[in-house]
């Protein structure tokens, strides 16, 4: 199915809400992007973070970057649908966009770390939860350290943090190899899961 295709069957039906996770440095956000460059017609919902900004990522684009002060805020006035601290930064999901964007009819990906998948699934069980694996723990290692943004401590931490992650499998309805240099081979995957989506018998409700 071409692109064109699936953005005309996707306006056919009720929309997805698509979580998409996987352990750190498994190639989420390349995948995405991909995704963004390519015209799937998805909206993709943009966390919210208190981490530094790394070269090359850009303010509401990338993430949503504030304060910890901002952050705190944002939870008391109920503007996030789930939040978490990970490696001592805070992370969270703006919840407005998706109610927005479901009442538009738009499929929407959310991308989040295990722990937010998690909470994400007690809150919103009929949404679609894939996971990204690597091929294996050698190369994402490689991958980490080819980011140069971790020191060997906060390195070798992801590693055992995805160890423990790749547990969590059961909560998940899809998982979707990330292999290095082929990107568009887990864009397609995820385009083929949507299209199997989108021919249940019986869709999925999503109520915000």
């Amino acid at each position: 199915m071409s692109r064109k295709d699936l953005a005309s069957f996707s306006l056919s039906k009720r929309p997805l809400l698509i979580i998409l996770s996987g352990p750190s440095g498994v190639g989420k956000d390349a995948v995405l992007t991909r995704m963004k460059e390519s015209g799937y017609p998805f909206e993709y919902i943009t966390t919210v973070t208190t981490r530094p900004r790394r070269a090359g990522e850009r303010n509401h684009i990338d993430y949503h970057f504030v304060t910890a002060e901002k952050f705190q805020q944002m939870i008391k006035q109920n503007e996030l649908l789930e939040w978490a601290n990970v490696y001592d930064n805070w992370y969270g999901v703006p919840k407005e966009p998706i109610k927005q964007a479901m009442e538009r009819g738009e499929d929407t990906i959310i991308k989040v770390d295990i722990q937010g998948a998690a909470t994400i699934k007690k809150i919103l069980p009929q949404a679609v939860f894939i996971f990204m694996m690597p091929p294996s723990m050698a190369e994402l290692g490689q991958r980490l350290k080819k980011r140069h943004t971790e020191s060997d401590f906060d390195l070798n931490l992801r590693l055992r943090t995805a160890q423990e992650e790749m547990k969590q499998l059961s909560l998940f309805d899809y998982m979707v190899f990330s292999h290095q240099d082929e990107i568009d081979r887990a864009v397609s995957d995820i385009a083929a899961i949507v299209t199997a989506e989108k021919c249940r018998l019986n869709p999925r409700e999503i109520e915000l």
